[in-house]
């Protein structure tokens, strides 16, 4: 509509220039005694021409893929039918196409609203919108051809402030697939009171008063705090339980120790014997040469012990 082939003014205009360019030139080259009659005759035929092909140009308008037509009739007003892609007829000057398009279309909308908890936050609801392709004859009547400017902005701030409203400031964090899908419904069904068709709603940013949010890192500080006194606690427990428990496992050792050398005196001997063994496999693998006495080292074992003679 927009350019010159949809123009009737302007094609008008040029032809006008054209048939003064033409008759000037014929003026020029006659002398200046006046166009002859075959010069008259050319220039009706083409102003006959010209006509002809303004009205069929004016007659005529297209419709680009992704939009929708309708028709404003100066007689009528605007017609119910809806015209789709494709070069369609009108009627020159007593018709006028109207052109919608019909294409999903992102709006945001930056909206701030309080919480239920009278916490203020800052919302940003994207949505992609398209009008209602059976009701563009309504849409042009009641909102023009602007009608996300004039709808959109009110029911989405309405919306937001009507559903936040009924959470605390935390719940809009956990539980925001909640908030959303309620927040979608709403805008919805509010859309489509105006023949509007909403193909998705999302809420990109949620962002709350830098008091709250100082608040909420106190609170993780907090909680974290007495998560690391109560680990501490925890382990001072297992730890008190373990040295009771090695405690018991002590004393019940050196209880069957006394009893078995009580029991059986041959108990010590043997003893001796593995502690013998011991200290010989550890000066084995020593890399020092040592001259030590074997009764010191316990290893004098052909020795008789204490238990075959108790006086010694």
């Amino acid at each position: 509509m927009s350019n010159q082939w949809n123009d009737p003014e302007a094609q008008l205009r040029e032809m006008q220039r054209r048939l003064q360019r033409m008759f000037g030139s014929g003026n020029r080259r006659s002398g200046g005694g006046g166009p002859p009659k075959g010069s008259l005759a050319v220039g009706a035929g083409v102003i006959i021409v010209g006509a002809l092909a303004l009205g069929a140009s004016a007659s005529l308008y297209t419709v680009d893929g992704g939009h929708r037509a309708i028709k404003y009739s100066r007689v009528s007003g605007v017609k119910p039918d809806i015209y789709s892609e494709g070069t369609h007829l009108r009627i020159p000057w007593f018709e006028t196409p109207i052109i919608y398009d019909v294409r999903a279309k992102p709006t945001s909308i930056q909206s701030l609203t309080g919480t239920k908890d009278l916490q203020m936050v800052n919302i940003v609801c994207r949505v992609l919108s398209r009008p209602d392709q059976r009701s563009l004859p309504i849409i042009y009547r009641t909102l023009g051809t602007n009608y996300d400017e004039r709808v959109l902005p009110s029911i989405i701030n309405e919306v937001l402030k009507s559903v936040v409203a009924q959470f605390n400031a935390s719940q809009l964090i956990t539980q925001r697939d909640k908030v959303s899908r309620m927040i979608r419904e709403h805008l919805t069904r509010r859309a489509l009171n105006f023949n509007l068709v909403l193909d998705d709603v999302s809420l990109t940013h949620i962002t709350f008063s830098p008091e709250f949010a100082s608040a909420v890192e106190a609170k993780q500080i907090a909680q974290q705090d007495a998560q690391r006194a109560a680990f501490i606690v925890d382990r001072a427990k297992q730890e008190k339980q373990s040295t009771i428990v090695r405690a018991a496992g002590e004393a019940r050792s050196a209880e069957l120790i006394g009893e078995a050398i009580k029991n059986q005196p041959g108990f010590l001997e043997l003893r001796r014997i593995e502690t013998a063994r011991d200290i010989a496999q550890i000066l084995q693998k020593s890399g020092n040469r040592l001259v030590l006495d074997a009764s010191s080292l316990l290893l004098n074992v052909t020795e008789p012990s204490s238990v075959e003679n108790p006086r010694r």
